[in-house]
């Protein structure tokens, strides 16, 4: 039996393709997804990315921050082979948003803000917010395994990943606005 295990640095190279072509993906199609079921959302790097690229001592990394920041000087490393390590998503479903930041060496999902839970009232059941709590980050979840679906099997796929590093290389050499 074949053991498929990544190590931790095939991990971090995979994680960092994904956020590389949610990156892209994201601007390409307006940020719109779609659930397992087809129910769609929409997903977008926000505030703060970072790219790295190199190994050992010549490792560099640029991460672009702010409430408005612009990503130019994050994309210019994409254009010198750098790739995306950490970004923060913003998923959006029904007018309902998250925030999430990710790391591309573990995926972990990082500082999750979900959607605020409204209170009722006095008298209402004190599991309630703390359920309605957990099933918002559920749903965060869900968005993001969405998205890795969709990127494994664009990956998979030799010839759909082809077209999709065309487009990509396209994306990336377009000046921004």
């Amino acid at each position: 039996m074949t053991d498929y295990t990544l190590t931790d640095r095939e991990s971090a190279l995979l994680g960092q393709e994904f956020l590389t072509w949610l990156w892209y993906a994201s601007e390409a199609r307006a940020g719109v997804f779609k659930l397992a079921d087809g129910r769609a959302f929409t997903c977008f790097m926000e505030q703060r990315v970072a790219v790295q690229g190199g190994e050992g001592d010549s490792k560099e990394t640029a991460v672009v921050t702010g409430a408005h920041a612009r990503l130019s000087e994050a994309r210019l490393g994409l254009r010198r082979g750098k790739k995306v390590n950490k970004a923060l998503l913003k998923f959006d479903q029904d007018g309902e948003e998250w925030t999430v930041q990710v790391k591309s060496e573990d995926f972990a999902l990082n500082s999750v803000k979900p959607p605020k839970v409204e209170k009722d009232g006095a008298d209402e059941d004190p599991d309630g917010a703390f359920l309605e709590k957990m099933y918002l980050y559920e749903r965060c979840n869900e968005f993001f395994d969405a998205l890795y679906r969709e990127f494994l099997t664009l990956r998979l796929s030799a010839s759909r990943w082809e077209e999709e590093l065309k487009a990509f290389r396209v994306w990336l050499s377009k000046e921004e606005d």
